[in-house]
């Protein structure tokens, strides 16, 4: 796989290296197909998006396909939130290319209290960029997620309490979240339209997101306010940086399905380098989309020794809904997500449970809220002793509750930034049997800033498809 890496490295590149920008920066670009009978995934992936008012008419506009529009609608990996969700983006027009740009960053301060709390100042942060060019009825992009975690997040993880998963200097990470990889996507994707409501797609990534899970997180339309990852995140959608990712994807007008092999093991401590393994890993999607408003998925996949600390592997499956309801001055997206990972080894069946919302009114206002019910073995991962005390007398599996609400303020500091401060706090509910370690009522409290790349808004004028 080592020489497929270097081709889609090369790909990038290359495309987005030469020609000459002739589109506009977007906040919002609306693709609207010009076919008459195209599936909901082709008619609408970037809904509510308008291109702004051109000042030269005789400037070319972006023109797809109906493929490329399909591609073009991905959020990360082969996934994607519902598509009536906003995303904020500059876009350009490249020789015969469409470029589209965005990402996210919070600059953080967490307060934690109780024994096991702790302090940090740090950020969190992604920055995507997609190339797509047509190819007769097909499309294909290129696609590069970059996070700059490695560096602005000191220590190899940032404090959560009762989180769990991976490594920090060869011990588990217990109370912490680890920062993403430099590299979080790297791939290629082609797209072909057959007949007139049916995609098929090939994914391709040396680094990428297989078909397992809802939406991660960081691009999870009802997460989008929180700069903290969720408890739940390695019994739902941890595999959103995998390695040697290869994806079949059938997509009809209301559902879809996916196929995915892929490296099991989770990254290792090196956040700076593009890993190997083989496809020793696999996973099945299926998707639902009834309305644009609503996105729908249930999945498994078997992973190959995911903990680099834990022997045995992980049986995954999820399910999730997300809905998403636009208005005139923003929207109102919610999540309800399961997840469980049976492990091998132990036997253990571990459940998540999610529950997670935002609410965006008067344009700059945003509240948002996140309940979670999780089970944990690895709280005391890092003390063997204790551990064995514990599985001697109340068992080693602790279900915990989380229970976050916070609110955010767009201010204006930066053109084309879309600026945030806000806040959030955290409470959890704690088992009797780990309180004299953790207390009765520990806290979480974050104060952030939040910026979001984000065109300007400049009229109605609709980005057009080409017709196949």
């Amino acid at each position: 796989m080592r020489f497929g890496k270097l081709i889609v490295i090369g790909i990038f590149f290359a495309a987005v290296g030469g020609g000459d920008v002739c589109g506009q920066a977007t906040s919002q670009v609306l693709a609207t197909a010009t076919d008459g009978d195209q599936s909901v995934a082709a008619q609408n992936p970037m809904p509510g998006m308008q291109m702004p008012a051109v000042p030269d008419a005789t400037m070319p506009m972006p023109t797809m396909n109906t493929a490329g529009i399909y591609l073009m609608g991905r959020t990360s990996g082969t996934g994607a939130n519902p598509e009536s969700a906003a995303m904020k983006m500059f876009s350009w027009r490249v020789g015969g290319w469409n470029l589209m740009f965005h990402g996210q960053g919070f600059i953080s301060d967490v307060q934690q209290t109780g024994p096991r709390g702790a302090d940090k100042f740090y950020s969190t942060n992604w920055f995507m960029g997609m190339a797509e060019h047509d190819i007769g009825k097909g499309a294909f992009t290129i696609r590069a997620m970059l996070s700059a975690e490695p560096a602005t997040i000191t220590g190899r993880y940032y404090p959560e309490l009762f989180q769990t998963g991976e490594t920090a200097f060869g011990k588990a990470l217990v109370d912490g979240q680890h920062p993403h990889n430099f590299f979080m996507e790297l791939s290629v994707a082609y797209a072909r339209t057959v007949g007139e409501k049916t995609n098929v797609e090939i994914y391709f990534a040396p680094v990428g997101d297989p078909a397992l899970g809802p939406v991660a997180f960081p691009h999870r339309i009802s997460a989008e306010e929180l700069p903290q990852a969720p408890l739940s995140h390695h019994l739902q959608d941890s595999t959103h940086i995998a390695d040697e990712v290869l994806t079949a994807a059938l997509r009809r007008p209301h559902w879809g399905a996916e196929v995915s092999g892929f490296h099991g093991a989770e990254p290792g401590e090196n956040r700076w380098i593009i890993q190997t393994g083989g496809l020793d890993s696999w996973s099945a999607r299926l998707s639902w989309t009834p309305t644009t408003n609503w996105s729908a998925q249930v999945s498994a996949g078997s992973l190959q020794k995911p903990e680099a600390l834990e022997p045995g592997d992980q049986l995954r499956s999820t399910a999730s809904v997300t809905y998403n309801r636009p208005y005139t001055s923003g929207d109102w997206a919610t999540s309800v997500i399961w997840g469980r990972n049976h492990e091998t080894d132990t036997k253990r069946n571990l459940n998540s449970y999610l529950l997670e919302s935002v609410v965006q009114f008067r344009k700059k206002n945003y509240i948002t809220g996140r309940a979670e019910l999780v089970d944990r073995d690895e709280l005391f991962a890092d003390q063997p002793l204790l551990e064995q005390q514990l599985a001697a007398t109340v068992g080693t599996v602790f279900r915990i509750g989380a229970f976050t609400a916070g609110y955010t303020r767009d201010i204006h500091v930066l053109p084309h930034v879309l600026t945030g401060i806000g806040g959030n706090f955290t409470l959890y509910k704690v088992p009797d049997a780990i309180q004299p370690f953790y207390g009765e009522h520990p806290a979480a409290f974050y104060l952030f800033l939040r910026f979001r790349l984000e065109g300007k808004e400049r009229g109605g004028m609709k980005m057009q498809s080409g017709k196949n």
